[in-house]
C-alpha cells in the first residue's frame, strides 16, 4: 500500500490485520440481569421435591398464661392446635435441551470452548426464568401468594413515602427488602425528590440501592407492568426472609445427578445419528411464604405519573 509519498511503499493497517489475532469476548447479551431476588432469598434444601409448611390454626395460637401470686397454685393447661392439611410445595422444573453439532465444537472451540459457552448462555437464561417464576408463577409466585389482608391499593399517582410506610406497617417484623420494577423505583425516587426527602442509598454486593426507612429497594424487571403508556401500573413487594424468622424462603433440590449449582443440573444425553451432542439442563425451584405477614404487596402503582407542578410531561 502506498501512503504519503507515492514512491515509498509501506505496510498498511488493513493488510497488517490479516496476520494479527483478534481479541474475542465471550458472548454479550442484554437478557442477563443481576437477579437480586434469588441472591437475597434464604434458600432451603429439599430432599424429596416436596416442602410442607406446618401452621397453627388461626385463632388457636394463643396459649393461656397466668401470673400467679405466692398463695395461688392453680396453673391453666393449654395447647396449640395445628392445621390438619398443611400446604405442600412441590418443586417445579425449568428445563432446556442444548444441541451442539460435534463438527462445530471440534473446529471452532478456540479461544472459547463452544460447548461451555452454549451451556453458560443456556444456564443464564434458565436463571432468568427462575426469577420470573419466583415472582409470577401461578402456584408459588410471590404476587399470587400474598394474603388478601397483606395487599394495599396504592393512592392515586406514583408510589409515595406514605405508601411504603403503610407497607412497612404490614410487614413490620424484621422486613428485609422491597422488590420493585426499576421504573417503580424511579417513580418513587421522583416523588421523594419532589417532597424534599430524597431517599438515602446503601451499598450491597458492590452496588448502590435506594432505601426507605433503612430498607433497600431492590430492582427486578420480572415484576409485570400492565396498561398503556401513560397509565402503566405495577406492584411493589416487601418481604421478610428466612425459616428462622417465619419469612419467605426459596426451595431447591439437593443431590441432583450432574449437579452444577444448588438445584441446577447439566446432564449429557449422548450423540445422535446426525452427530449432534445433546445436554439436558434442569433447574428445580419453588418458593414458600411461611406466614401471611411475611409478604406485603402495594398494588396498582403508577410508574408514568409526573406531578404537574414539578415535572414536565
Amino acid at each position: 500500500m502506498t501512503e504519503g509519498n507515492p514512491s515509498r511503499r509501506v505496510l498498511g493497517d488493513a493488510a497488517a490485520r490479516q496476520l494479527a489475532n483478534t481479541q474475542k469476548t465471550l458472548v454479550q447479551t442484554q437478557v442477563i440481569t443481576p437477579r437480586w431476588l434469588p441472591k437475597l432469598l434464604s434458600w432451603v434444601p429439599v430432599e424429596a421435591g416436596v416442602y410442607r409448611v406446618n401452621r397453627a390454626k388461626d385463632g388457636d395460637t394463643a396459649v393461656a398464661v397466668v401470673c400467679t401470686s405466692k398463695s395461688e397454685q392453680e396453673i391453666p393447661t393449654s395447647y396449640v392446635d395445628y392445621l390438619e392439611r398443611p400446604r405442600e410445595y412441590v418443586l417445579s422444573s425449568i428445563k432446556s435441551v442444548l444441541g451442539v453439532h460435534t463438527r462445530i465444537s471440534d473446529l471452532y472451540s478456540q479461544p472459547h470452548d463452544q460447548v461451555k459457552e452454549q451451556l453458560r448462555l443456556t444456564v443464564e437464561n434458565l436463571k432468568e426464568r427462575q426469577e420470573h417464576e419466583l415472582i409470577n408463577n401461578p402456584d408459588y409466585g410471590l404476587l399470587r401468594n400474598a394474603a388478601p389482608s397483606m395487599r394495599l391499593p396504592t393512592r392515586k399517582g406514583p408510589p409515595t413515602p406514605d405508601d411504603l410506610d403503610e407497607l412497612c406497617a404490614k410487614v413490620w417484623k424484621e422486613p428485609a427488602f422491597f422488590l420493585a420494577h426499576p421504573r417503580a423505583i424511579a417513580a418513587f425516587g421522583r416523588e421523594c425528590t419532589r417532597r424534599g426527602v430524597p431517599p438515602p442509598t446503601v451499598t450491597m454486593f458492590g452496588c448502590p440501592f435506594l432505601t426507605w426507612r433503612g430498607i433497600p429497594l431492590v430492582p427486578s424487571d420480572k415484576l409485570p407492568i400492565t396498561g398503556a403508556k401513560g397509565s402503566a401500573k405495577t406492584s411493589i413487594l416487601l418481604l421478610r426472609t428466612g425459616e428462622a424468622k417465619q419469612g419467605v424462603v426459596g426451595l431447591f433440590q439437593t443431590g441432583l445427578p450432574g449437579e452444577q449449582a444448588p438445584g441446577l443440573s447439566v446432564r449429557f444425553m449422548g450423540i445422535d445419528a446426525t452427530t449432534i451432542a445433546s445436554y439436558l439442563v434442569s433447574l428445580y425451584c419453588s418458593a414458600a411464604v411461611l406466614t401471611d405477614d411475611a409478604l406485603g404487596v402495594l398494588e396498582n402503582v403508577d410508574v408514568d405519573y409526573y406531578h404537574e407542578y414539578a415535572w414536565p410531561k
